[in-house]
């Protein structure tokens, strides 16, 4: 199934970068979020990631109206029946998603496909609340969406080849380089980043050095782009928090401890770029 419009549960960061990526590749997109003005801030955030890429030279102007023509956002879940994918991309919150999905699975045709766009939950367990588990799948994206290639794509228990190929097409049309994952929890780049993140938590909780020389130490040492505490302020603490206590209540292994250093900040709201101070003030 060729998949011509892409609907998107959510306006936020993720929501609008997969808009854009969308958009840019010539596919239409219907934008949803509660609020007209999440809806209208998501749009705008997009205009204004390809008025960058026009003074990169990346993208002309000429393109980047024919990209926002192709976004239409909204407020109205009618809208998504436009689409032959529609990708959930709100908060990364079990009770919420199951709501959303429970949701727009009623409200769409038998054959569309859903996609979550989760970085920690069960695919099988989120396609369980759908009437649809052949056409469900995950499709995790990575921040800044525009701009990472990656795209994991999780089959859950019961997705079907066709649903995984379409998906997989979509992502290569979107110039994403694909991977395909078993459902499992933290699928695959989280399962090994995030513990690593919570243990630099640990060593900067302990003293053994600061947040810059951990970071220095990760990045000349290890060749990482970006240390993992700069990389926690980016991802955003609260996040970070929230997939290592998926992981200890699924795993049940002491290892997935979150630091207490970072619930700590968590709680105090110092959560990282989003709140301007995380590890690092901004």
């Amino acid at each position: 199934m060729a998949i011509q419009t892409v609907g998107i549960i959510g306006a936020g960061t993720m929501g609008n970068g997969i808009a854009q990526a969308c958009a840019v590749a010539g596919v239409n997109v219907v934008m949803v979020d509660i609020a007209q003005a999440a809806v209208d801030k998501g749009v705008a955030t997009v205009a204004g990631s390809l008025d960058r890429l026009i003074k990169k030279d990346k993208l002309t102007a000429a393109q980047k109206d024919a990209a926002l023509a192709l976004i239409k956002g909204s407020t109205n879940y009618d809208d998504l029946k436009a689409a032959q994918l529609v990708i959930e991309a709100a908060t990364e919150n079990h009770a919420l998603k199951l709501k959303i999905l429970k949701q727009v699975d009623e409200l769409l045709a038998p054959e569309v496909i859903i996609a979550s766009n989760t970085s920690s939950i069960s695919i099988t367990q989120l396609a369980a609340a759908t009437s649809r588990a052949d056409r469900f799948i995950g499709m995790h994206f990575f921040n800044p969406v525009p701009m990472m290639a990656l795209v994991e794509i999780i089959r859950g228990y019961l997705t079907s080849d066709a649903t995984h190929d379409a998906v997989k097409e979509l992502a290569v049309k979107l110039g994403k380089s694909p991977i395909t994952v078993k459902n499992a929890p933290g699928f695959v780049v989280n399962r090994i980043l995030v513990p690593m993140i919570n243990e630099a938590f640990f060593v900067l909780a302990e003293g053994l050095a600061t947040a810059e020389d951990i970071d220095a130490g990760m990045k000349l040492g290890c060749n990482q782009p970006i240390g993992p505490l700069a990389l926690a302020d980016m991802i955003g603490l609260d996040v970070c928090l929230a997939v290592m206590e998926v992981y200890l209540e699924q795993f049940g292994d002491s290892k997935y401890r979150p630091c207490p250093l970072l619930k700590e900040m968590v709680a105090a709201g110092q959560l990282g770029r989003k709140t301007g101070r995380g590890v690092y003030t901004y």
